[in-house]
């Protein structure tokens, strides 16, 4: 049986995922070549510039790039897509002494992705997912990172007690909308961990006894704001604090 016939629609349970679209298979490359299983590529992205540095690159990791309409077809999610790459799923460690940012519950694969994003942005690399949540190798979670997840390192607990006791050395800010003090006048405490509910409900009052709660200011107009334009402005302030 071929490769092309082994692989097929994502499902979490593969031990495999895929990247799809140019960009985010140029950061696989980059960033976790020794990942990487096989790389696809579509004849009407020929003359794309981005395929052009694909080949490059599998060139030096010893890849073979194959051109496979049909397996580009069955897998992309949209018509506009030229590339795929195959990779083993890969699991990672948090640094111990980096900052963290702790995510419970999160729902939203396009959130999450853009979440990665972000935080390379603004400089932060460690990444915690406390289940349930969105599963960070769907390809639709890379897509939307734009290949971010390759240069992060996630790690998924499946209680916040057991981050917190993994890493109990960290200054936990849990993000609440009642949280004790406001944004823009907390000085982080390194190393930290900023942590966010799930999309529909944040963090539940259990959450207050950890650390110090932290609220952003808003009009009264919304009770809340998005959970990825939420991290977007704590990472956006811790970093702006910090540097």
């Amino acid at each position: 049986m071929s490769l092309s016939q082994k692989i097929k629609r994502y499902n979490k349970d593969f031990e495999y995922s895929y990247t799809l679209g140019v960009y985010p298979t140029i950061e696989l490359l980059l960033h976790q070549p020794d990942k990487v299983e096989a790389m696809f590529f579509h004849s009407k992205g020929i003359k794309n510039q981005g395929i052009q540095k694909i080949k490059a690159l599998c060139n030096e990791i010893g890849i073979e790039p194959m051109e496979n309409d049909r397996m580009v077809d069955k897998l992309a999610d949209r018509g506009n897509t030229y590339a795929i790459g195959i990779f083993q799923k890969f699991g990672t460690q948090l640094d111990q002494e980096e900052n963290h940012l702790v995510l419970v519950h999160p729902s939203s694969m396009g959130n999450l992705g853009t979440i990665m994003r972000t935080m390379l942005g603004f400089g932060q690399n460690n990444l915690t997912l406390i289940e349930p949540a969105a599963d960070a190798f769907d390809p639709k979670t890379i897509r939307s990172s734009m290949g971010g997840i390759f240069q992060l390192k996630v790690q998924t607990f499946a209680k916040f007690t057991d981050y917190w006791g993994s890493y109990r050395h960290h200054v936990i800010y849990p993000l609440m909308t009642n949280g004790s003090t406001s944004l823009p006048d907390v000085i982080f405490k390194k190393p930290y961990a900023l942590v966010f509910g799930g999309e529909k409900s944040g963090l539940p009052d259990d959450f207050l006894q950890y650390g110090t709660s932290v609220r952003i200011p808003t009009s009264e107009a919304i009770d809340s704001l998005n959970l990825a334009q939420s991290v977007g402005i704590s990472l956006y302030h811790s970093w702006i604090i910090n540097n």
